[in-house]
């Protein structure tokens, strides 16, 4: 189809990289076909909570293992407080999407609830949170990799970097495909993880319970005192809490479900909740089973040989060489689902954090660009900040899991507070109204407070041993975040005042002056001044800027020879600037013309290369910059497509209307007469 044939609305077939990375674009009609079905919303955002079991229990057990192999007997007593945990906030989380559905989620309530400061803590919190999700999800699924082939142990930050372009590359291809990129891998992992439990659950059971091959490391412990015991326990239930992080991603992205939306959302924040638990609680139980050793560091592990060289296997991939043999067709199938699925675990921060940047963009507290759909229905300027944001870290911190996850979960508990603080003031400014159901209310309020304490206890603990292990980084980065967030706002509210139109408005304009900005006879200058003849300006006039004398002396008989009916002004630059004294020049005409509005027509060359970009001064660029600060002119680019262009927008620059020697209709209209300028030199200095 010719670009002329293309339906109305349409776009045009595009040739660039773009359109076979992304696809081609959707029109806003096919928004509500983007909307998520409950089976595809559930690895769309619970990747990153049921992919958390795969690394919570071995954080758990490694800093347990700190203080030697006595300790691990606590493992079950901290298992059981991080499920409590889980149950909680899951509870509480239903009750917060079923009152605020709009997709705002913790940053919403305690913004309506706390205040703007609590809110945009809140915000900037939930954006830490969400870079520091793709990077402990990428770092882990690396490391899974890495347990299955130790030879790329040294590609481990190239491997990592990837791997967030590949995510980033899907997600900018839609919702829905994402998903359902997403979605296999997804349940394939939970799949396999259960068929583990059980049949390692199975074999004991017999009598032949699985034994990993750490077991029979002995571990060189640390000295530990009373006071020490209590911050080590305490330590490892912090980093069991990692299992949580995620949850709030339902809440946040309500709007993305299929109607009825609430009801959904809340079925799949259960679902995703019942199979976190269950293979959180089976992996600890197998790692228990099983003896498996993962220390902090290798050589801390007695007799773990070339521990300075020889990652130590992950938790999970220890147990399933000892369930179904080393390195047989099960162990790889479950490294292969659980990188997967740990690498995909960042699609929950790619839809959270776009969501939550066009909320924030809504109200004022990010930029505007964050607001705007793509060509493919997403929030794609969000999709790529994420991306670049998570390179950074992942590249500083060199992909270390060890170190990244203790950056980790901060961010997630100050919402999850905050957040379940703001449901109780809801709930209590709800009951003041005498609605007609207290009792469910009250329930409703109940539930949100224990979340609250629950949260709130949990945050002063992962706050208390993370701080000196690196997440002191994390209380940096947040304030940083919310002074700017605090300080977009103020600009935004400043222009907005500053641009409101006033109560009478008089409109005092007077006069329409044309100028053609001429450098040498070109076809683009010949179009430029067609289109100038066509608007019917009171006056036009064609302005050269002379920094070359023989130039100048060129155009000037070529003007001549062309038969242009149309003054050509010549201005002198002696220090070789086009764009002052033009500015001088449309300065004294207004001075002498009053409130005339003046027009400057710039021809400018459009490309079809990246590289031809290089090849050109961008005249017209910069002087369209220093043109917008003066007041009364305005500018019409006139574009020249050149041949190079037909490979990505399928046409090139014609002189339309008109002949081919220049920009003139055939049949020109009757126009009403114009006031010449005045053909003269001047010397302006």
């Amino acid at each position: 189809m010719s670009p002329e044939e293309t339906p109305t609305g349409s776009i045009p077939e595009s040739k660039s990289p773009k359109r076979w990375i992304i696809g081609d674009p959707l029109p806003t009609a096919m928004l509500e076909g983007e909307l998520l079905k409950k089976r595809i919303a559930l690895p769309i955002f619970a990747s990153d909570p049921l992919s958390s079991v795969a690394y919570a229990p071995q954080e758990l057990l490694m800093i347990l293992l700190i203080g030697g192999l006595a300790f691990l007997s606590f493992a079950p007593w901290i298992a059981a407080c991080v499920i409590l945990l889980m149950v909680v906030v899951i509870a509480s989380y239903r009750q917060l999407i079923k009152a605020y559905p709009s997709g705002g989620g913790d940053y919403e309530v305690a913004h309506k609830n706390l205040g703007e400061k609590a809110g945009v803590v809140v915000a900037s919190a939930l954006l830490v949170d969400y870079v520091m999700t793709v990077a402990v999800s990428v770092a882990s699924g690396v490391d899974n990799i890495i347990s299955a082939i130790p030879e790329l142990a040294p590609e481990r930050v190239l491997l990592a970097v990837v791997f967030v372009i590949i995510l980033a590359a899907i997600n900018l291809r839609g919702v829905r495909e994402s998903g359902k990129a997403f979605a296999i891998p997804t349940y394939f992992f939970v799949a396999s993880v259960f068929i583990m439990i059980v049949v390692g659950l199975v074999r004991t059971i017999m009598g032949d319970p699985p034994v990993a091959e750490s077991s029979e490391y002995l571990v060189q412990g640390e000295s530990v005192a009373q006071a020490a015991l209590v911050l080590l326990l305490l330590r490892s239930f912090a980093s069991g809490c990692a299992a949580l992080t995620g949850v709030e991603a339902i809440s946040n992205g309500v709007p993305a479900f299929r109607a009825p939306k609430i009801k959904n959302a809340q079925t799949t924040l259960v679902i995703m909740g019942a199979i976190a638990i269950t293979l959180f609680a089976g992996l600890i139980i197998m790692a228990f089973i099983s003896g498996v050793r993962y220390a902090e560091d290798a050589c801390h592990l007695i007799g773990y040989a070339n521990c300075e060289t020889v990652p130590q296997r992950s938790l999970i991939a220890q147990i399933a060489a000892a369930t179904f043999g080393n390195n047989t067709f099960l162990f790889y199938a479950i490294q292969a689902g659980t990188a997967l699925v740990l690498l995909l675990a960042a699609n929950t921060a790619f839809n959270g954090f776009p969501l939550l940047g066009s909320v924030l963009a809504r109200d004022g507290y990010a930029p505007k660009s964050l607001e705007t759909r793509g060509d493919r229905l997403i929030y794609s300027n969000g999709v790529i900040a994420l991306g670049l944001a998570a390179i950074v870290i992942l590249t500083v911190f060199q992909a270390n899991l060890t170190q990244l996850i203790q950056l980790y979960i901060i961010g997630v508990f100050v919402s999850f507070t905050l957040g379940q603080s703001g449901m109780v003031v809801h709930w209590t400014k709800l009951l003041k109204t005498k609605p007609e159901n207290p009792g469910s209310i009250k329930r409703s309020r109940l539930i949100n407070i224990t979340g609250a304490t629950f949260t709130a206890t949990v945050l002063i603990i992962v706050t208390v041993t993370k701080f000196t292990h690196g997440a002191w980084i994390v209380f940096l980065a947040m304030p940083i975040l919310f002074t700017l967030m605090i300080g977009v706002n103020r600009y935004y509210r400043d222009v907005e005042a500053e641009v409101a139109v006033d109560a009478v408005t008089t409109f005092g304009a007077k006069g329409d002056h044309a100028i053609v900005l001429v450098g040498k006879m070109q076809k683009p200058i010949l179009k430029a001044i067609d289109y100038a003849i066509a608007a019917r300006h009171d006056s036009i006039e064609a302005v050269h800027v002379s920094i070359n004398e023989v130039a100048t002396a060129r155009l000037e008989l070529d003007w001549i020879r062309q038969n242009i009916h149309l003054p050509l002004r010549i201005i002198s630059s002696p220090y070789r600037d086009l764009s002052w004294p033009l500015i001088q020049h449309i300065r004294e005409h207004r001075a002498q013309h009053g409130s005339e509005i003046v027009t400057v027509y710039l021809p400018q060359y459009i490309v079809g290369h990246w590289w031809e970009h290089a090849l050109h001064n961008h005249k017209a660029r910069r002087l369209k910059m220093k043109l917008m600060l003066e007041h009364g002119v305005a500018i019409a680019l006139v574009p020249w497509l050149l041949d190079s262009t037909d490979l990505i927008y399928g046409r090139r620059s014609r002189p339309v209307p008109g002949q081919s020697r220049r920009g003139e209709p055939i049949r020109p209209p009757a126009r009403k007469p114009m006031t010449p300028a005045k053909r003269e030199k001047t010397d302006t200095e």
